[in-house]
């Protein structure tokens, strides 16, 4: 059983979750799994994914992981309370194999009873893969490009660059995943210089004492399309429905839904003042990072009291040379995800699980990096970016 807790999963899913329960529980979503690289033969291995999923579908929370979730100072008492009677639904998921050797996951149900399969079926469907595909994982490897990870972040100049890991939904497998989080927390952890800040994973952060870390993803900002009360102000109505939540709480706003461009119009001298920062996942992080800092001067802010997160594919060596350009400019933080957890000489699968739907209608992200976009309507899509004012692809 490749999934034992319900914990096993990024941070910013229970904090959307609460959202979800407070502001928007009856609300409707379906999500769509696509793999990114070509001619991967995911098919073949249906059958073990939906043995692992169902698995997945008998957990529930234990009493020590709701007591960890209600031990954070932004979980509210009776979110913890309504997952003390969760469990995930195997009716809300399919998982059909495809004469095109590939596979099609397709999740639907309410969003408060579907928003915790992405991370663990992405987890599940990496591992079975790599099992069957790699059954001698060359972890001496793995180690050695670890190891090399750690002396490059323990370079001259670098004592105050912190990562954490993003790691969760392509890891190699989860006793890998274990191993490079033990390893980077002794290492780089508190009393070793402190430049291990945390990770996304709550289950690894409740076991071994770390921070974990996680505010929004894409699909809050996207769902918002279809909740808000006019599609244009879908990004500002989700960042107000945030604030409502969290009263200045986990305050980094994700930028790329729709663009840096629609973004900056959106993120008015208000958002600027109330959120901490904000996270860059798609398009030249150094263009980004300069034109958010911009933004912030220009609204009056000063940049120095705000955090760029930055998360888009990192690699050590991209994380230092961006730590080179913003290092006391602004605060900052890196998130490392697959080239963590799962760098070991073979190459990883690029998988995801996107929102396509919610109440029926379509959903989409129009993100820095076109490739990353993820919708099966065009016509919504060409009417997305006519409302936000964006270029074609």
């Amino acid at each position: 059983m490749i999934i034992t807790s319900l914990l096993d999963t990024d941070l910013y899913k229970f904090t959307m979750m609460q959202v979800v329960l407070h502001q928007f529980p009856g609300a409707q979503v379906e999500y769509r799994f696509r793999c990114r690289n070509p001619g991967v033969n995911l098919a073949a291995y249906a059958s073990e994914i939906r043995d692992e999923v169902r698995s997945l579908c008998s957990l529930r929370f234990q009493d020590a992981e709701l007591a960890y979730l209600r031990s954070m100072r932004f979980i509210k008492s009776d979110f913890v309370d309504f997952l003390g009677l969760f469990r995930l639904n195997e009716k809300y998921i399919t998982i059909t194999a495809l004469p095109s050797n590939e596979i099609d996951i397709s999740i639907r149900g309410p969003w408060l009873h579907t928003i915790l399969f992405e991370i663990p079926v992405l987890a599940i469907v990496n591992e079975v893969f790599f099992r069957n595909t790699q059954p001698v994982p060359d972890f001496p490897e793995g180690r050695r490009r670890l190891d090399l990870k750690i002396s490059q972040l323990q370079g001259e100049g670098l004592s105050q660059l912190k990562i954490a890991d993003y790691g969760t939904r392509r890891r190699f497998s989860k006793a890998w995943h274990e191993e490079v989080l033990r390893v980077l927390n002794s290492r780089l952890g508190r009393g070793h210089g402190e430049q291990f800040a945390g990770t996304s994973n709550v289950l690894a952060a409740m076991r071994l004492g770390i921070t974990p870390l996680g505010t929004m993803a894409h699909e809050y900002l996207q769902a918002c399309q279809a909740l808000g009360p006019r599609l244009r102000d879908s990004q500002v109505f989700g960042f107000e429905s945030w604030a409502k939540e969290y009263r200045g709480d986990l305050g980094i706003a994700l930028s790329d839904v729709y663009g840096i461009n629609a973004f900056l119009r959106d993120f008015d001298m208000f958002f600027c003042k109330l959120f901490d920062g904000a996270r860059h996942d798609s398009g030249d992080p150094f263009a980004w990072g300069e034109r958010l800092l911009e933004h912030y001067r220009q609204n009056r802010v000063d940049p120095r009291t705000k955090t760029l997160i930055f998360s888009d594919g990192l690699t050590i060596p991209r994380t230092i040379e961006l730590y080179q350009q913003f290092r006391g400019r602004c605060l900052l933080a890196f998130g490392v995800g697959t080239n963590l957890t799962n760098d070991l000489g073979c190459e990883p699968l690029q998988i995801v699980i996107k929102m396509v739907r919610c109440n029926g209608q379509p959903v989409a992200k129009l993100s820095d990096t076109p490739a990353k976009n993820m919708c099966d309507d065009e016509k919504y899509l060409a009417y997305l970016r006519q409302v936000f004012e964006i270029e074609g692809p």
